[in-house]
């Protein structure tokens, strides 16, 4: 009976490990309008770039290469 109560509380839980759908800029084949969404506007559409982003602007990047900061000399 535990595990069958452990089995049901551990599948509840796993839709709050989930993660949003990113976002995409997408190009207007007809007047080359740029749109953010989740998903195709439509057959009129096509991804302008492959980059996803985690806000519904495009303006920041879902993955951020960040720079290694080299450590810095310590002055005697």
């Amino acid at each position: 009976m535990r595990v069958v109560l452990f089995v049901i509380a551990f599948t509840a839980s796993l839709p709050a490990l989930a993660a949003p759908a990113p976002w995409f800029k997408w190009q207007s084949k007809v007047d080359g309008q740029i749109a953010c969404a989740q998903s195709s506007p439509g057959p009129g559409w096509e991804l302008h770039e492959g980059t996803p982003y985690r806000d519904l602007r495009c303006t920041q990047p879902l993955y951020r290469l960040e720079q290694k900061r080299t450590p810095e000399r310590r002055r005697d």
